[in-house]
């Protein structure tokens, strides 16, 4: 290949994308440039104004072309009650399920001694200056559950508690539609431990 071959130098930004190999990455070029004034023009126009238009959340830390970001902004969530999330991608994925009517706040990562992850490096300052400026009553935990996940939990709740407010964390165990026989121990664990009366 032609190392200054523009289509091929596509193919590889393309390929570095989450989900995309280069084949995917090909044929996702391949049906942009069969249409480019349909497909290439107006994704080119619409990554160079995101690019110049989204950024953090001064608030919270989500994404958007304002800050603060429509959910911080929106008068009609209770701000009260605020999910504590280690990435925007959490962040989204509650959005799409609607699960939380709340605003959130996104650490920036998980604490992580093999990969190099101190509390200087989250948003957790932030989070306790949240907490007391805007009195908020409930601090939910939706932090992955690995290893360094629990351990960012026990973090925050050892900082959170001196604040008065409600510490809780999302459910663990049985997902909706999960057969017993598929789930693995720790999943099996605890679900028996979170277990509720009917």
């Amino acid at each position: 290949m032609i190392a200054n071959d523009p289509i091929e130098h596509l193919i590889t930004l393309l390929s570095r994308l989450p989900g995309l190999g280069r084949r995917s990455a090909r044929r996702a070029v391949l049906k942009m440039l069969m249409d480019p004034n349909d497909k290439m023009l107006p994704l080119a126009d619409a990554l160079r104004a995101a690019a110049d238009s989204v950024r953090p959340c001064e608030v919270c830390g989500n994404l958007d072309a304002a800050s603060p970001c429509h959910i911080c902004s929106d008068r009609h969530r209770d701000h009260k009650h605020v999910c504590v999330v280690e990435g925007v991608a959490d962040l989204w994925a509650l959005e799409r399920a609607h699960a939380h009517r709340g605003t959130y706040h996104v650490l920036g990562g998980l604490l992580s001694a093999l990969g190099g992850t101190g509390p200087e490096d989250l948003s957790v300052t932030p989070l306790l200056r949240r907490i007391e400026a805007d009195g908020i009553e409930e601090v939910i935990l939706a932090l992955p559950a690995t290893v360094d996940g629990a351990t960012t939990t026990h973090y925050l709740t050892d900082r959170l508690k001196p604040t008065g407010c409600t510490i809780t964390r999302l459910a663990q165990g049985v997902p909706i539609g999960g057969a017993l026989d598929v789930l693995d121990d720790g999943t099996l664990t605890a679900a028996f431990k979170a277990r509720r009366t009917l």
